[in-house]
């Protein structure tokens, strides 16, 4: 089996949207967070394929 070289980490790019959201959320109060995540799921009507 030939190991071939990755262009993109997929792992390494969830931790660091992870962090991101979390120190982001880390400021908010409770009432902010709902709010964002409200806004946010309106934003995104982007579905996965099955």
């Amino acid at each position: 089996m030939k190991t071939t070289e990755k262009t993109f980490d997929a792992v390494k790019y969830m931790r660091q949207q992870r962090d991101k959201l979390s120190e982001k959320l880390s400021k908010m109060t409770k009432e902010e967070i709902l709010e964002y995540f409200k806004k946010r799921n309106t934003q995104t009507s982007t579905k996965p394929c099955a």
